[in-house]
């Protein structure tokens, strides 16, 4: 996709996502803090991706969760009401961080407060995240790999084998075992 010139010179990549396509899509969390470090936040994701899954607007081919960021390849199979399931995800997810910071007095909120920003006051996810087309089975599988190998990078060191570290779709893939009953096997759409 091209960009006009002013949004390549901020860096701004504009990803957009439309129904019944599959996309590989990477959201970061503010400042590349490692909010998701816990498993508590993590917990928060997989809920509303399952009940995104359960209510028909989104399918899940792969995904893993890290530190500060996720990578997902899924499918907007429909609107959740007025908005893209993305959108209610993010949505959904910042409103359970922020809830859960409060109620549990987890850490300061300082690393999420926005001044900018007319609409909150707080801020989880980045702005713009990356969205990339998948078109073949071929890209699926590259993605869906360099998922899976994400937690056992040098500077990450989560685990020793891919399908160990549980907040990730490699136990799936390896197993056949759907800890979390809600991904779709690729296979079946490519």
């Amino acid at each position: 996709m091209d960009l006009p010139d002013k949004e390549m010179k901020e860096g701004i990549r504009k990803s957009r996502m439309f129904l019944n396509e599959v996309y590989f899509w990477t959201d970061t969390i503010k400042d590349w803090n490692k909010l998701l470090t816990d498993d508590h936040f993590k917990r928060i994701i997989i809920d509303s991706w399952k009940t995104l899954v359960e209510r028909k607007k989104i399918i899940i081919y792969g995904f893993v969760i890290m530190p500060n960021h996720i990578h997902v390849i899924w499918e907007m199979s429909g609107m959740n009401g007025k908005e893209m399931p993305h959108a209610s995800f993010n949505k959904f997810t910042s409103h359970r961080f922020l809830e859960s910071i409060r109620n549990q007095n987890l850490f300061s909120l300082a690393n999420y407060e926005v001044i900018d920003d007319t609409d909150r006051h707080h801020r989880f996810w980045q702005r713009d995240p990356l969205a990339v087309k998948m078109d073949s089975r071929e890209k699926v599988e590259q993605k869906l790999e360099y998922i899976h190998l994400n937690p056992l990078q040098e500077h990450w060191n989560l685990t020793t084998k891919s399908e160990d570290y549980r907040w990730s779709s490699a136990r799936f893939y390896e197993t056949g075992f759907d800890e979390f009953n809600f991904l779709t096997d690729y296979r079946v759409s490519f």
